[in-house]
């Protein structure tokens, strides 16, 4: 942290399936049509209506809905966001492997639309990984998140932004398989500086294992990149943060891992970490199915602004800006996805349709999960978020049921 479907390009295996997410109602789910909508496939925006049964998407229709069904008035519905890279929320941290503060911060997250989160940890010692992947596997299990990314402790310690230096360290293998087996099949993803010595035969060994292998936090030499990517490297976290900056004569880890199409970007779009002109830029050469927002959330998320704490570094967060008492670095973000999905329609100027995707899509094919979540499509789980003209959440569905429901 600083921050029509296809296998994502560069992976070698399909992460273990995650478990069946329990259903968020009673057991046997009414049958529901939501009508007078503007539907956002990934085919474009039309108005028409949907039905659920069982939790699931059975009919997408366009005009009139059959029947009288939820009128949405013209509002829009869009697949659930899907948030591969998020430390906490509602002042509670992943880190601190408290499995109540981790439930509460899943909660407000999907207030916002996110019905798919990654819990991400960041670097500790052994025994503070092991017992927070122990801990966020159980709510795993209970579908309430959908796996663990470890960022660190295996990154540059002159790119370790909000991590504390102390606990950083040389990749290894056998802790690396220590703590994929903490998370209990669990384990998602593994952010690793790909210079680092034993950092390739750690990212191949993540990529053998199901877990995605991310290069960032790190100060790679553009060939360190590439190695980093022909060893299973499958995804940039947060893309520009973090790593040094495009240099015309060294082009460094950015141009490696934008141009590669074996790789999907992370981007922070909160105007902190990343300018929209530079959102822009990535999507312009990595395409909407290469592009992944994520939040990079951290405790003070929907709290405001005080102090908090970051795995073991103080943060203090000012006007929405989260920022290390020492030192000053950017520590995570107060974001959440729904505001990222608005930034990219208002200020990147993406479609609704390329927003959903970088949103949604995007990060579920990260995971493997694009076959279950991630768009609007018969077959599909019912993960819908109700917005507003102004892009506003008004409502947010799980698996077909209602989280928050629309006036």
């Amino acid at each position: 942290m600083t921050s029509a479907s296809v296998p994502v390009a560069g992976h070698r295996k399909r992460p273990p399936a995650a478990p069946a997410r329990p259903a968020i109602c009673d057991p046997f789910l009414m049958s529901i049509t939501l009508a007078d909508a503007r539907v956002v496939t990934p085919d474009g925006v039309h108005d028409g209506w949907l039905t659920i049964e069982d939790g699931r998407i059975t009919h997408v229709g366009r005009g009139n809905a059959p029947g009288n069904g939820h009128r949405l008035s013209g509002r829009y519905v869009v697949p659930g966001f899907v948030d591969v890279h998020n430390h906490g929320g509602a002042g509670a941290s992943f880190p601190s492997g408290d499995q109540e503060g981790a439930r509460r911060a899943a909660g407000f997250h999907a207030g916002h639309g996110t019905t798919t989160v990654v819990a991400s940890l960041v670097s500790g010692s052994h025994d503070d990984l092991t017992r927070a992947a122990a801990a966020l596997a159980d709510l795993c299990d209970d579908g309430v998140l959908a796996g663990v990314h470890f960022e660190g402790p295996y990154i540059a310690r002159s790119r370790c932004g909000a991590h504390d230096p102390a606990q950083l360290r040389p990749p290894s293998r056998s802790e690396f398989a220590e703590l994929v087996k903490a998370g209990r099949g669990h384990a998602r993803m593994l952010t690793v500086a790909a210079e680092l010595p034993g950092a390739l035969d750690v990212i191949r060994d993540a990529a053998a294992a199901g877990v995605i292998a991310a290069i960032g936090h790190s100060d790679a030499t553009y060939e360190q990149t590439l190695a980093g990517i022909d060893a299973g490297g499958t995804v940039a976290t947060h893309l520009y943060n973090a790593m040094p900056a495009l240099h015309h004569r060294d082009p460094g880890p950015i141009a490696a891992l934008l141009a590669d199409e074996r790789v999907t970007v992370e981007l922070i779009n909160d105007g902190v970490h990343v300018h929209p002109a530079m959102v822009r830029l990535a999507y312009e050469v990595a395409g909407a199915g290469r592009t992944a927002l994520v939040t990079d959330a951290m405790a003070a998320t929907g709290v405001g602004d005080g102090t908090y704490v970051l795995g073991t570094m103080e943060v203090t967060v000012a006007g929405g800006v989260a920022r290390l008492v020492d030192g000053g670095a950017i520590a995570g973000s107060t974001l959440t996805m729904d505001v990222a999905f608005r930034r990219a329609v208002r200020l990147v100027g993406l479609s609704l349709p390329e927003a959903a995707r970088i949103t949604s899509l995007t990060p579920a094919r990260i995971l493997g999960l694009d076959h279950r979540i991630g768009s609007i499509a018969v077959g599909k789980d019912a993960d819908l978020v109700v917005l507003s003209e102004e892009l506003e959440v008004e409502g947010v569905m799980r698996r077909g049921a209602w989280l928050t429901e629309p006036r």
